[in-house]
């Protein structure tokens, strides 16, 4: 399987979209993101008609799921030991799971099951839909030795012993347990404590499964989620499948601030296209007018997480510092210095506006000073603070990039009487990389300053163009402190009308 690239920039449908004769829109069936081992056969079917047996009827989707995900080897093993759906809410991969749970426990013959998630009501929502599909398919009820429901032994036990139990997710959980399938709901909300208490019930199980389904990551909380996307982009790109990992992800790329009008490689997040790109139950149970009436309820970064897949995730600790090394940062740490007139300053907010920040830069003997002046909540703050320093400073001019989140505060700054200059795409670029190249020839000192030290320890690089800019989407920590210095550093060169002199008083 491959990422369907095409398709996810042009918007188009692909082929194994149910038909809409009847003038409904449907989701998309199969995910923009895929990717699979090579399998010759799949026990998939097999799950989808034993499922039908007992009434539940999959959407397209989740046929398709299981036929990937249940792919088998010419031995008959698992193409894939590991599997994660990653989709947005609502949209059913609860029947997935069902239908996964129904054939282990009476066509697959696996030992043990178990189920898991964040909250331990969800799991058991889960054991009451599926031993009401148990008890009404009488071939499935009579191989049931008894339903437990004993607080801590909860799960469903067969006369032939075998067994599914759903367990809670902490520390301990599920040691001592010997599983031939694991399925971690909610994984959105995985960690590694239930991760190393879960994943080994399967180590002395020949052909095991670990199943992982949720919904777009929430930040540090999706570490195995991230984890697992990171494999699947890796394979990917690569163009080698990963040799254990089946993932599907059903999700949306949002434009960037610097996309231009009409761009075509991205997604709109208000568009009924986005909607069915990410939510193959449109058209099954969700409803197009209702779905996007919850972007006016959440607001656009809100509603492109929980309805259009568009996730945080973070990074691994050996993924952290990839664009500047640690050890090259903190050779330039000099708490001593300070910037020297003129200085330029800079405004950023993160893209949700949940914090802001001002950066400063000005020179330091031979080298350039950059430092955050002020991070904080919200950006109600940010015109009297950024007032207040252009009284005390009189910077020869400030940065703020009209087509990031910040752009909407140029008019009140330029209303107060500062000197604001807005960066275009191209310039945003250069200002990355003469950031970058300063801490390379050791021509930029900084006072050590843990903000910025945790920004740019979690910095990506996104493309623009033949050069890059600092990633403000996907990252699991605020840049918006390294942005500002960036800038800054930049404004120091850009072209404006230099302003009168002022005594230094900050």
């Amino acid at each position: 399987m491959t990422l369907l690239s095409s398709e996810r920039s042009a918007g188009r449908k692909p082929d194994s979209e149910p038909p809409t004769a009847d003038d409904r829109v449907y989701g998309w069936q199969t995910p923009p993101i895929e990717t699979a081992p090579p399998a010759v056969s799949t026990a998939g079917q097999e799950a989808i008609d034993l499922a039908a047996k007992a009434g539940l009827h999959l959407d397209p989707w989740q046929q398709h799921v299981l036929r990937v995900a249940m792919g088998e080897k010419a031995n008959g093993d698992w193409a894939a030991p590991e599997v994660c759906v990653n989709v947005p809410r609502q949209n059913g991969k609860g029947g997935v799971i069902e239908a996964r749970v129904l054939w282990g426990l009476f066509i697959g013959g696996e030992q043990g099951i178990l189920v898991s998630a964040h909250e331990f009501k969800t799991t058991m929502n889960t054991m009451k839909r599926i031993e009401r599909l148990i008890r009404s398919c009488p071939d499935m009820h009579k191989r049931v030795k008894a339903y437990h429901k004993t607080v801590g032994r909860e799960g469903i036990e067969l006369h032939d012993g075998r067994e599914l139990r759903y367990v809670a997710r902490s520390r301990g959980s599920g040691r001592g347990f010997t599983a031939a399938c694991v399925i971690f709901d909610e994984c959105m909300i995985l960690g590694d404590d239930a991760m190393g208490a879960l994943a080994p019930t399967t180590d002395a199980v020949d052909n095991s499964q670990l199943w992982y389904l949720g919904s777009a990551g929430i930040g540090a909380l999706s570490q195995q989620l991230g984890r697992l996307r990171r494999r699947a982009l890796g394979a990917l790109e690569s163009g080698e499948p990963d040799p254990v990992l089946a993932y599907l992800e059903w999700s949306i790329d949002p434009h960037l601030d610097e996309c231009p009008s009409g761009c075509t490689e991205h997604d709109d997040i208000g568009s009924v296209e986005s909607l069915r790109k990410s939510n193959p139950a449109v058209g099954y149970r969700l409803q197009v007018e209702k779905s996007m009436h919850r972007r006016l309820t959440m607001g656009d970064a809100l509603y492109a997480r929980e309805r259009l897949g568009v996730g945080e995730y973070p990074a691994d600790e050996a993924e952290t510092w990839q664009v500047i090394g640690e050890d090259a940062w903190r050779a330039l740490a000099d708490c001593t210095s300070k910037p020297a007139d003129p200085v330029a300053f800079a405004i950023d907010m993160t893209p949700e506006r949940s914090h802001s920040a001002i950066g400063v830069a000005g020179a330091s003997g031979e080298a350039t000073h950059v430092e955050v002046v002020d991070h904080r909540p919200g950006s109600g703050w940010v015109v009297e603070r950024a007032c207040d320093l252009q009284e005390r400073w009189n910077p020869r001019c400030w940065v703020v990039d009209e087509a990031g989140p910040a752009g909407s505060l140029i008019p009140e700054l330029r209303e107060a009487g500062l000197q604001v200059i807005s960066p275009k795409a191209r310039q945003v670029a250069q200002a990355c990389g003469q950031f970058y190249d300063a801490v390379a020839e050791q021509s930029l000192v900084h006072i050590d300053d843990p903000r910025l030290a945790t920004a740019l320890a979690g910095a990506q690089r996104r493309p623009l163009g033949d050069a890059w800019a600092w990633a403000r989407r996907g990252v699991s920590v605020d840049i918006s402190p390294l942005v500002t210095v960036t800038l800054a550093k930049w404004g120091l060169g850009a072209e404006v009308e230099e302003p009168e002199g002022a005594p230094n008083l900050w």
